[in-house]
């Protein structure tokens, strides 16, 4: 099983970027949690970040048929971009969006998602965590899948 871990514009300043929303991890704490995660069940993950919304398309465009599934916080391209909702539905791969906040906690435009509903589920609000929380959940809904069909 193969996932890809997506992050959105401004994702590689974790760490350093508002720390009381967004925690003192890094990019690199996410992408060394999200693929330990995946290979503890079995998995293998690849992660690529982006700050151009036409890179995140092209990696979701080039996923299918390569990778089960995606895993992808959209950071503010989750408020704007119908590219991304497009690409997520043309891929027919199952995704959970991620957001490190919870967006329905902060102001009311980062309370609309484009993406979320092109996905399986959404979780958001755990931190670092939600990483781990939403590869997990993403394998399980794989597994399920395949059991059923």
């Amino acid at each position: 099983m193969r996932l890809l871990i997506l992050n959105g514009p401004n994702l590689r300043l974790l760490g350093t970027r508002e720390p009381e929303i967004y925690g003192a991890f890094t990019l690199a704490d996410v992408e060394a949690l999200a693929c330990k995660t995946a290979e503890q069940f079995g998995a293998k993950a690849d992660c690529f970040q982006s700050d151009i919304e036409g890179e995140l398309v092209a990696r979701i465009g080039a996923a299918r048929g390569v990778y089960d599934g995606i895993v992808i916080n959209p950071a503010a391209y989750t408020h704007t971009s119908v590219a991304l909702r497009d690409a997520l539905a043309a891929s027919a791969l199952p995704a959970i969006e991620v957001h490190i906040s919870n967006t329905h906690r902060r102001e009311a435009f980062r309370q609309v998602s484009y993406t979320a509903p092109m996905c399986v589920g959404q979780l958001m609000g755990f931190g670092l965590y939600g990483y781990a929380l939403a590869v997990e959940g993403l394998i399980h809904y794989l597994n399920s899948e395949r059991k059923r069909g």
